[in-house]
């Protein structure tokens, strides 16, 4: 199942059932796990891993080192779950030692074409990056987070679950899970609701949500004030419980 023309590394650990597509080069220090499938002219490398049932199309990059002056060889993973699709142009970096090593992607995430994913982020499930979606070092992606074409995500920042952001955004502030965030600088709009119910949120939930958001962003209340507030009148939904910690949490400021 490997092109006579692909350059696979004597030190690669190839599973059984994996395609390797001609002109493609595998590095030393990788390993990919079954049934996976790796286009023409793809380049993987570093000391990268990566799980079963993945399809990696032509002319992807993966686990290239960080593009950061700092790095210097070190040994730093890229460690990439199961069945991701991976389009063309796509480029997946490795982390650095100062930024806790590791690039670690989950399971069931679409990367569109020349979607690019830098050092040390951290991406759940079911995420969509469409095409020439960027993230910098150190983002962290929840689950079923979409992010539109072309837009740009700061480094440090962090996108919740179920978190739509519209194409062409920058954005330089965490982004609460639910919710749709679009603009230059990108503010957060509104809540993710035709999202939230494709994907089987309850009523109810959706409705606490809803709450949850107007208290935060429309009340006027200082952030403080607005969780104490939520946390006596929405005592009992946990994605409610979610939206509050994300925001408590928060580092670099939540989008408004």
């Amino acid at each position: 199942m490997i092109h006579q023309t692909a350059i696979v590394h004597k030190g690669a650990q190839i599973a059984e059932g994996v395609e390797i597509g001609a002109y493609a080069i595998i590095g030393e220090h990788v390993t990919i796990g079954a049934g996976t499938t790796i286009g023409p002219h793809t380049v993987i490398d570093g000391w990268t891993e990566i799980g079963r049932d993945n399809r990696i199309f032509q002319f992807a990059s993966i686990g290239a080192p960080p593009q950061d002056l700092k790095y210097s060889g070190e040994k730093t993973l890229l460690k990439i779950g199961d069945r991701n699709t991976v389009r063309e142009f796509a480029t997946l970096h490795r982390g650095t030692a100062d930024g806790g090593g590791e690039t670690v992607i989950g399971n069931d995430n679409l990367f569109m074409a020349y979607s690019h994913v830098a050092h040390d982020c951290l991406l759940g499930n079911h995420v969509i990056m469409a095409n020439g979606a960027t993230l910098a070092g150190h983002v962290a992606v929840d689950d079923f987070a979409i992010l539109g074409g072309l837009c740009a995500v700061h480094q440090f920042t962090r996108i919740g679950a179920h978190v739509m952001i519209s194409g062409g955004s920058m954005v330089t502030q965490d982004v609460p899970p639910f919710s749709i965030a679009q603009g230059d600088r990108a503010k957060t709009v509104g809540i993710n609701q035709i999202g939230l119910k494709r994907r089987g949120f309850s009523e109810e939930a959706i409705r606490g949500i809803k709450q949850a958001y107007k208290l935060i962003f429309r009340s006027g209340l200082l952030t403080e004030k607005a969780l104490e507030q939520i946390a006596n009148e929405i005592p009992d939904c946990p994605e409610v419980k979610e939206f509050s910690e994300f925001i408590r949490k928060s580092t670099r400021g939540v989008a408004r």
